[in-house]
């Protein structure tokens, strides 16, 4: 799944660069989404994510390109890489890239098995 993002002024931090934990919060939301699409009946939460490291400053009115791929699949959890590039030049290096992993949780937040339709 590929999704759009625009920093904006309000994404910043003091320095004008965005703030990591908004492309955390970007990052996690696109790949919910994709797991939510890959399996509709779950109720995935998110229990990790792998190496946080940011590869290149973002400033103001860049569009980022977010890109997730199921990776992993499990009995009761599901992982997806994700790559962040500027949405413009997408053959630009990645600005940022980890694994992010789900598992399906009853409505108690209890986890349960990944079912398939």
């Amino acid at each position: 799944m590929k999704t759009h993002r625009l920093v904006m002024p309000g994404d910043l931090n003091q320095y004008g660069f965005l703030f990591g934990g908004k492309m955390l919060s970007w990052v996690d939301e696109a790949c919910w989404i994709a797991a939510s699409l890959d399996f509709p009946q779950c109720r995935f939460v998110t229990v990790g994510m792998a190496k946080v490291e940011f590869l290149h400053g973002v400033g103001e009115g860049v569009i980022l390109e977010i890109h997730c791929h199921k990776t992993k699949q499990g009995t009761t959890s599901v992982t997806y890489d994700v790559e962040v590039r500027r949405g413009r030049h997408s053959q630009d290096d990645v600005i940022f890239s980890t694994c992010v992993s789900f598992v399906n949780v009853d409505k108690k937040g209890d986890k349960c098995r990944i079912f398939c339709e």
